[in-house]
């Protein structure tokens, strides 16, 4: 079956073929109700546009190139999500790739998505290798990093710092009461976020008293909720006087709460547990555990709100850095 043409949908439309180009490309200095008929015949005839091709000539798509380390949890879908709800009736498609916290990958990526002429890239993290930092410098594209504070941006920076967030949470915990902590981390030498926080509470620590971790409990596995419970278990069978235990992120706590549940240690009472994240599966569970609450759907939505931008007015707003605080919640009994 022949498929229909450009040339057909503006004879039908009525207009002329670069009009009908560019009325389904979305160009801004076509009239809305020229458009919508240029969409309707589009649609009667099953016409699919090559948006590819276009780029050869116009130098770049209505493609935006997202590029997230994991999809393990609720946290970089809801990341997409914002992305998503921000790009809504621009006329532009949003293209992910998931590294696996793994820099080789993500400069593979990376590379493949800008041989694609994207209109714009959002990169999770400040941390990439100087080969992929020279690549995104080169770009010529808004490039916009997200999720972290705590490095220098190649462009756009949309996140929070990590190094703060843990401080934060170990004086407030602090403050609680809670003076023996403990550890349990997963993948710190990938998850390089997770392990700036972990620096930022120990660095309060020091300066609150001249405290320490008194276990550590690390594995180099991906975060779980099992691997939260097996190392939880082990940590407490070591050392039963700890009385709060930090964690990497809220999958690894919910695994932590479970094995204080199964081992008869009362939580909060005799061990707060504490992660990262403010995922909604925390007010699920049968006892309190505290965390720090990320604004990822936010964080998404500003994102893509920056690349949209970048296409209706060839670059986006001049504010370079949006930097959010997570809410602590879970610390008092109160909460």
């Amino acid at each position: 079956m022949r498929k229909p043409t450009l040339e057909e949908v503006a004879i039908a439309a009525g207009v002329s073929k670069m009009t009908a180009s560019r009325a389904l490309r979305g160009a801004g200095d076509v009239s809305k109700e020229t458009r919508e008929r240029v969409l309707d015949v589009a649609e009667r005839l099953s016409y699919v546009g090559n948006r590819l091709a276009l780029s050869l000539s116009s130098q770049n798509t209505n493609l935006l190139a997202v590029v997230v380390p994991s999809m393990s949890n609720i946290v970089f879908p809801e990341v997409l999500a914002g992305i998503s709800a921000a790009l809504e009736d621009s006329g532009m498609q949003a293209v992910f790739g998931i590294s696996d916290y793994d820099t080789d990958k993500e400069r593979t990526i990376i590379r493949d998505m800008l041989s694609w002429q994207p209109s714009a890239i959002i990169v999770t993290g400040l941390d990439q290798p100087k080969e992929t930092v020279r690549m995104l410098q080169n770009a010529t594209i808004p490039v916009i990093q997200i999720m972290d504070l705590d490095g220098t941006p190649v462009d756009f920076n949309v996140g929070l710092s990590h190094k703060r967030a843990g401080e934060d949470m170990a004086r407030a915990l602090i403050a609680a009461g809670r003076l023996r902590f403990g550890y349990v981390g997963s993948a710190l030498s990938r998850d390089l976020r997770a392990a700036k926080r972990k620096a930022g509470f120990e660095k309060a620590l020091r300066e609150c008293g001249g405290l320490s971790f008194v276990e550590h409990r690390l594995d180099e596995a991906f975060s779980s909720v099992a691997l939260g419970k097996r190392l939880t278990a082990s940590m407490l069978a070591d050392r039963p006087q700890i009385d709060c235990i930090y964690y990497s992120n809220d999958d690894m706590a919910t695994g932590g709460l479970f094995a204080c549940m199964e081992l008869g240690i009362a939580s909060p009472e005799d061990v707060l547990i504490a992660g990262f994240n403010g995922l909604e599966l925390a007010h699920a569970l049968p006892a309190r555990i505290a965390t720090s609450k990320s604004p990822r759907r936010i964080i998404g939505e500003i994102a893509g709100k920056l690349a949209r931008e970048a296409v209706s007015a060839g670059r986006p707003s001049i504010q370079k850095v949006f930097s959010f605080v997570p809410e602590i919640t879970g610390v008092s009994s109160a909460e």
